[in-house]
């Protein structure tokens, strides 16, 4: 595989699993050193990668939190001296329950990972990258983020400000070519897939029939947009959110 972020150092956070440790995994296998950040001491992403000649180091990390984000970007720049790329992927999707059942624990919850975590990685980051002359980052939304979906208000308002946030940034940072885009994931099978399905293979495909592509994706399916997106390939795309959806909003 080409090497095309060779000598450059990228932050996922959720790195731990599905679509931020198939991530990480990628952007090593372009080159890239990679900062793996989560909430839980996990290092199978960060041995992956170093058993595949790659570079990377774990860092615990509480996105919500301003101290542990503050300090995930500060060991990145004394490990590595730079940052140019970050996957903002840290997530939750919180209890379900409608609008009026659902709790303001949740709430509050849901919003510190899904939104403020990213509000705050980006806050970190973008300074980081403001230092290099350049930069890309990538916010994982979700199809939650374009359209509505019953009894997740929390989650569905959290992807929605993440998207909202996203082109917000993109905007102001434009002209100092750093790039900010958000991806938004359709039916992925990771470990939130599986808290919704209870792992029950007639669950799982209720949610596959739902994609129009007649499958569920792979996180390295989302991997691979997520790299386009930060490569050069993509220079002309700031402030999108992409449905990596097999066209469910499609519908």
């Amino acid at each position: 595989m080409e090497k095309i972020f060779e000598n450059k150092v990228a932050i996922v956070t959720g790195g731990s699993f599905g679509i931020g440790r198939a991530s990480a995994i990628a952007f090593a296998q372009r080159g890239a050193k990679v900062v793996v950040a989560d909430w839980m001491e996990d290092k199978e992403t960060v041995d992956a990668i170093k058993k595949s000649g790659g570079e990377a180091m774990f860092v615990k990390c509480d996105v919500s939190k301003s101290a542990d984000v503050t300090s995930l970007v500060d060991k990145t720049i004394e490990k590595y001296g730079r940052l140019d790329y970050a996957l903002n992927n840290a997530g939750i999707e919180g209890v379900s329950a409608n609008t009026i059942d659902c709790t303001e624990e949740n709430w509050d919850k849901t919003i510190g990972v899904n939104l403020k975590g990213v509000w705050l990685c980006m806050k970190y980051e973008i300074p980081q990258m403001l230092k290099s002359g350049k930069g890309a980052i990538v916010n994982i939304a979700s199809i939650a983020g374009l359209v509505g979906f019953p009894t997740l208000p929390a989650y569905v308002a959290t992807k929605h400000g993440v998207v909202g946030l996203t082109k917000t940034a993109a905007l102001e940072f434009a002209k100092q070519n750093i790039r900010v885009n958000a991806v938004c994931p359709g039916a992925i099978k990771t470990p939130m897939l599986d808290r919704f399905t209870g792992k029950k293979k007639e669950a799982e495909q209720q949610f596959a029939n739902m994609e129009p592509i007649g499958r569920l994706g792979l996180p390295e399916e989302v991997a691979e947009a997520v790299m386009w997106l930060c490569s050069d390939a993509s220079s002309f795309v700031t402030g999108d959110a992409m449905a990596v959806d097999g066209a469910w909003i499609a519908q």
